[in-house]
């Protein structure tokens, strides 16, 4: 095919397209929504995936009462669900003397702010941790970490950015971790800093002082197995203490294993979540028929958008018949027509699969607010994926498919029926 006959069919193609401008409009919209759509389930499926499996927490696994690791590791690494139970003080610092251990922060939750958990814990959280590789937890300029001692707190970004909260700032807890006016605290919390955004569950979270939240009022204690409630001034003596879970970070893989025979094997005292990437993973096989619905879903709106290219260009066959036996009588051969076809409806699949990009980008960046707006896990709406790439080929072959049919109808136009004078 020489070059006159390629830029013969590429006129042809861009013709026939500005002449049925509103049926290729329609067809393009129906593939820029097949193509965003397939590329935005395999994209937030992946994403989730690996922001909830593997991504910054900073912990090796989580100390908690016995019961369901999936609920301990919701409940701590997260907070999203309540907590299974408390555990006794003495069993926080048994852990954090074991040689496995290399930090061992402790947890005390079951109140909120305006909706946003607080979490009584120790300042090492703060000062030791690295929540990523290299980061550790910093308050914005002007702040500070709480006391220990006082009635102070410190707010994630993205729950002081909501609440309002900035350093200075004074509020009463409410009891519960669903917030209700009714069960509002006495005791007033003034905020000391407001930390800077870590893109982890920890930036929707308010943290508080676990001595200070030992002495809440309504706050009782049972680490002795029976009910304590502290006085002002008064030493809370450890035995009475209790905490929610305790975060551990340990030395490495081969410690885990051995706490996780102590614990979880021989013991029936508490249950470690370890480790905490295949805990998630196991949420995800569960749900991961979820996954298959919309992926399903996903390539039966790709099948319905080839076939809307299939009809559109179909339908407009009968009234081109003239002008496909017009450009035989002036010299196109019959594969010039039937290749003209097939490439009008691959370009319409490639219009409609560049168009998707928007589309992908508008689910993709309304999916990362939701999922930081409940859970404080940030997507990466700009990660790479192969499916980014694969999609335009697939759809655009499919594209190229659907229009083998009316190239054949075209193909097989008979030159001297369709030239006869119209009466």
């Amino acid at each position: 095919m020489n070059t006159k006959n390629v830029s013969g069919i590429f006129l042809i193609v861009r013709k026939s397209l500005a002449q049925h401008k509103l049926s290729t409009a329609v067809t393009v919209l129906s593939l820029a929504l097949a193509a965003g759509l397939v590329m935005s389930v395999f994209c937030i499926r992946n994403e989730t995936y690996d922001a909830f499996t593997g991504g910054p927490v900073g912990f090796d696994a989580v100390l908690g009462a016995r019961g369901s690791q999936l609920q301990l590791v919701l409940n701590t690494v997260f907070h999203l669900e309540t907590s299974p139970g408390n555990i006794p003080w003495e069993m926080y610092q048994a852990v954090k003397r074991n040689p496995n251990v290399v930090l061992a922060v402790p947890y005390a939750v079951g109140d909120n702010y305006r909706g946003f958990r607080i979490v009584g814990t120790d300042k090492q959280l703060f000062t030791d941790l690295e929540y990523r590789k290299g980061d550790k937890f910093k308050v914005l300029p002007g702040g500070r970490f709480f006391d220990p001692l006082k009635r102070e707190a410190v707010v994630g970004s993205y729950a002081a950015d909501k609440t309002g909260l900035k350093a200075g700032s004074k509020f009463n807890p409410f009891h519960g971790l669903v917030f209700d006016e009714r069960t509002r605290h006495a005791e007033e919390y003034t905020v000391v800093g407001v930390l800077g955004p870590t893109n982890t569950p920890s930036d929707r979270v308010i943290w508080i002082p676990i001595e200070e939240f030992y002495r809440m009022s309504g706050h009782v204690l049972r680490g002795a197995g029976e009910t304590y409630e502290s006085s002002a001034g008064e030493e809370i003596p450890d035995k009475h203490k209790e905490v929610s879970a305790v975060m551990l970070k340990l030395k490495n893989p081969q410690s885990g294993f051995l706490l996780d025979q102590t614990i979880n094997r021989q013991g029936k005292a508490a249950t470690l979540a370890w480790p905490i990437g295949r805990v998630m993973a196991e949420l995800f096989g569960k749900i991961g028929w979820v996954n298959n619905i919309l992926t399903l879903v996903a390539y039966l709106v790709v099948v319905v958008a080839a076939g809307s290219i299939l009809a559109s260009i179909y339908n407009t066959m009968n009234e081109r018949k003239r002008e496909f036996a017009i450009l035989r009588a002036l010299g196109a051969r019959r594969s010039t027509v039937f290749t003209a076809i097939v490439l009008e409806s691959a370009a319409i699949a490639g219009i409609g699969t560049i168009t998707g990009y928007l589309v992908y980008a508008a689910i993709m960046s309304a999916a990362a607010v939701i999922v930081r707006d409940q859970t404080g896990v940030a997507l990466d709406v700009l990660r790479f994926e192969w499916v980014l790439v694969i999609t335009p080929i697939v759809m655009i072959l499919l594209g190229a498919l659907a229009g083998v049919i009316p190239a054949v109808k075209a193909y097989s136009t008979d030159v001297a029926t369709n030239l006869a004078p119209m009466s």
